[in-house]
């Protein structure tokens, strides 16, 4: 396996995730998607500057669940609108 960290250094990442237990687990997995995320949508936005927020949004729904999820949103998006206006 190619790795960047020292055998040492892996060594003691590996004893503080074990102990951290489950929830200690769930809480890093949960910032790091969040930090992904975060990251994935300003990439997004600096590569389409035209966008507005909420066709940004749509384009991160489409990334992250597919294309189908985020024409169904757009759509009743679209359809709310109408109703509201």
């Amino acid at each position: 396996m190619l790795s960047d960290t020292c055998p040492e250094a892996a060594k003691v990442q590996i004893e503080l995730l074990r102990r951290s237990g489950v929830v200690g687990r769930f809480a890093r997995t949960e910032s790091l998607t969040a930090t992904t995320r975060a990251l994935s949508r300003r990439a997004i936005a600096e590569a389409n500057p035209h966008l507005t927020e909420a066709e940004l949004d749509l384009k991160c729904v489409e990334l992250y669940y597919g294309k189908e999820l985020a024409t169904r949103m757009a759509d009743h998006l679209t359809r709310l609108a109408s109703s509201r206006a």
